[in-house]
């Protein structure tokens, strides 16, 4: 038996579980563990953008009314039909919220392979690809956890500051980041901060609710960091760009009306505030733009080679997870849950924003450990 989290589409608090029977392996296929995964307000901007950038196409449910949300973690092969993955071996990449999914190897080779089912083929490899653990410069097995929490979003955090700066910042001399609290921001700011002292760049502000300015304030990574109430008091004439992490349609209109012609940029990343979307139309300032991480990382890769990018992920990972946790203060404080209430309980308390800023909760719904 094998037990699958779903959600409604069009309405993410409808919630169920799918159990099926195990059907025979296919050939040239993986069964897959799934021994832990995050669950982040992440993946909630997954499910807000499932229709509009095909997270709902990964793992295809039965029903069409229902998602399954892509998580990212760790799962290791417990069945093989495939020469160039053994059992026994671990791997780091993208999952259902689930016990155990099959996959079709494709491309294997020392690092890992990609998933090469039919409806997978015209997904972005990024999230296709699945990392051996033993070949994986940024795995370490005492920090799996970290890893599942902070490696997606900060990927994302560190071709954000990439992106900003091969154009200039887009003549900015401020980065604004709403929902500064969250680990994709956060993670953004700590890139943007290690180019302070270099020539142009710019001064970054985090945008967070009153509840998590003491926390944000304390990351050291922002410039200065004010409440959504407090935007107004900010320089309206000083060129900026804005990050926006929450996808709040009222936070977006109040920055673009802020700054008016003076907000050079409007990036589009996450969905914090999932339950207040809304278009980008009628606003004042340039249009908000979609971020799309896969998109900056194939342009890197074509600028500076595979290597040249994983070397230089590989150096800014390092230095974000020392600083993210370094004993005297650290950022995240994990929590981990087994089962489906907790499961469960995480997704709600993320879709209410109720998980404090330093929690990272990690998963799994194997019923026994390790």
């Amino acid at each position: 038996m094998s037990i699958t989290f779903t959600v409604g589409r069009k309405d993410l608090r409808q919630t169920d579980w799918t159990v099926s029977e195990h059907a025979a392996l296919p050939q040239d296929h993986v069964r897959m563990r799934i021994d832990l995964f995050s669950l982040t307000s992440n993946n909630i901007t997954y499910a807000a953008f499932g229709d509009a950038m095909n997270y709902w196409s990964f793992f295809p449910t039965a029903d069409a009314s229902r998602g399954c949300i892509p998580v990212w973690g760790f799962g290791t092969v417990i069945e093989s039909r495939c020469a160039a993955v053994a059992e026994g071996e671990r791997f780091y990449g993208y999952f259902p919220i689930a016990d155990e999914v099959d996959l079709m190897p494709a491309r294997a080779n020392d690092d890992g392979f990609l998933d090469g089912a039919p409806h997978r083929r015209e997904l972005h490899a990024v999230y296709n690809h699945y990392l051996r653990c033993a070949a994986d410069s940024l795995y370490d097995r005492n920090r799996e956890a970290e890893q599942a929490l902070l490696r997606p979003l900060f990927t994302t955090s560190f071709l954000i500051d990439d992106f900003l700066a091969d154009n200039s910042f887009f003549g900015a001399r401020t980065v604004l980041l709403s929902s500064a609290s969250s680990k994709t921001a956060y993670g953004t700011a700590f890139c943007l901060a290690r180019r302070r002292g270099m020539e142009g760049a710019p001064r970054v502000i985090g945008l967070t609710s009153a509840a998590n300015i003491d926390f944000t304030r304390g990351l050291g990574c922002y410039d200065a960091v004010y409440t959504y109430e407090d935007l107004k008091s900010l320089p309206a004439d000083v060129p900026t760009v804005y990050v926006d992490m929450s996808g709040s349609v009222g936070i977006r209109a109040s920055v673009h009306e802020h700054f008016g012609s003076h907000l050079s940029y409007s990036c589009s990343v996450g969905g914090t505030h999932w339950d207040e979307l809304g278009s980008g139309k009628g606003l004042a300032g340039p249009r908000p733009v979609l971020f799309f991480a896969p998109a900056q990382i194939a342009k890197r890769r074509q600028d500076w080679g595979p290597d040249g990018v994983n070397r230089r992920l590989s150096e800014a990972w390092h230095a974000f997870v020392n600083a993210a946790t370094a004993p005297a203060r650290p950022w995240l404080r994990v929590v981990h849950g087994m089962g489906r209430h907790a499961v469960e309980s995480t997704y709600t308390a993320l879709l209410d924003g109720r998980v404090p800023a330093q929690e990272g909760h990690v998963l799994s719904l194997r019923t026994t450990p390790r």
